[in-house]
């Protein structure tokens, strides 16, 4: 037909730059720089609550139900898929490791398109102390 050649290269132009963000991805060495925290790089051997693809795509599911079940049914311990025990505890289990919320909590949930909202609650890692660490629950007063 009319330019056959023409409109055959801007289709194949098109659908290269059309999956571009699908190559892109692939290609990545799946290091996030989010997980260039010292804190949690030190503790690399440790184990999380539960493996890092889990987390990734569940860490709220787990997060609320947590929340749920702390708050309406007192079960304050986890045992993970792997038998080992935790404590429900945003602020003594979570942050342990994920301490720095700028770099490891907002970068990745900035890469999702995702509001941090945690932390309307809860007290953020830079406030907390030695002292809030040791009490049971540690959030933000309602007077705040």
């Amino acid at each position: 037909m009319y330019n056959k050649t023409k409109v055959s290269i801007g289709i194949l132009l098109f659908l290269c730059l059309a999956s571009l963000p699908f190559w892109h991805s692939l290609m990545q060495d799946g290091e996030d720089s989010a997980i260039k925290n010292p804190v949690i790089l030190a503790t690399a051997g440790e184990t999380c609550v539960e493996d890092r693809a889990f987390m990734r795509s569940n860490h709220m599911v787990l997060l609320h139900q947590w929340r749920d079940e702390v708050v309406r049914e007192n079960k304050r311990e986890y045992t993970n898929s792997h038998g080992e025990l935790f404590q429900k505890s945003l602020s003594k289990t979570c942050l342990g490791c994920h301490s720095n919320k700028k770099e490891f909590c907002e970068t990745c949930h900035a890469q999702a398109s995702v509001k941090v909202t945690c932390f309307d609650c809860h007290l953020q890692p830079e406030q907390m102390t030695e002292k809030n660490r040791q009490e049971p629950y540690f959030h933000k007063s309602r007077g705040n």
